[in-house]
């Protein structure tokens, strides 16, 4: 979950309200098939777990990655789930250092220090499914601080020479149950896949938006 902007009991009750959220982003769900069968996933500051809980379902092994483990705790000896509660600001290292994922899932959920983290640890063919919010979303409701607030394009930035974009896009969501700026990205870690003559990596298959 993000720091808070200034009020900590305002952030509480932000935090709360991901909390009780618990269907899957539409954005995730859309691009999941696009993860390799059976392929291993990192829902990376998880809150209550709701797209690992769903990647789960679909014969995944997961590993849910938050400071606060408590809304997981159900989790705790369940097969093809682990859990790892760890501050992911506190400045130290890469809790999974050497580790590859076949997915990496992270929503409403920004630490730029990260980035080189989040992109290294996707293994080749993997699938990074980002959706978070945007400057403009301050004239929404929290997150108001821009250190939490993507810029425009931001992250097409991050994947620009390291991955293939499938989709992107930003702008006003309005829809229940979080409305407001949102930026998403599905890239995938397979630039270097070709067997063309101009190098372009390989098409991939696209859902219809629901």
């Amino acid at each position: 979950m993000n720091k808070p902007d200034n009020d900590p009991t305002e952030n509480n009750g932000h935090i709360a309200r991901h909390l009780r959220i618990t269907a899957p982003s539409s954005w995730v769900t859309r691009f999941a098939p696009l993860v390799r069968d059976g392929g291993s996933v990192l829902d990376l500051a998880a809150g209550g777990g709701r797209h690992g809980r769903y990647f789960r379902d679909r014969g995944h092994p997961v590993t849910f990655v938050d400071r606060d483990a408590g809304p997981l705790i159900d989790l705790a000896g369940e097969r093809h789930a682990e859990v790892i509660a760890i501050d992911l600001e506190n400045g130290g290292s890469w809790p999974l250092p050497g580790r590859t994922f076949d997915a990496i899932v992270v929503t409403n959920y920004l630490h730029r220090p990260l980035f080189p983290a989040i992109i290294g640890a996707l293994a080749e063919g993997g699938v990074l499914i980002y959706e978070t919010f945007a400057r403009g979303n301050e004239e929404y409701s929290r997150p108001r601080n821009p250190d939490h607030l993507l810029k425009a394009g931001e992250l097409i930035d991050i994947a620009r020479g390291q991955l293939q974009v499938v989709a992107y896009e930003h702008g006003i969501k309005s829809e229940a149950p979080l409305p407001g700026v949102v930026q998403r990205i599905c890239a995938i870690n397979d630039l270097s896949r070709s067997a063309r003559g101009d190098n372009e990596p390989p098409p991939h298959p696209l859902k219809a938006v629901p």
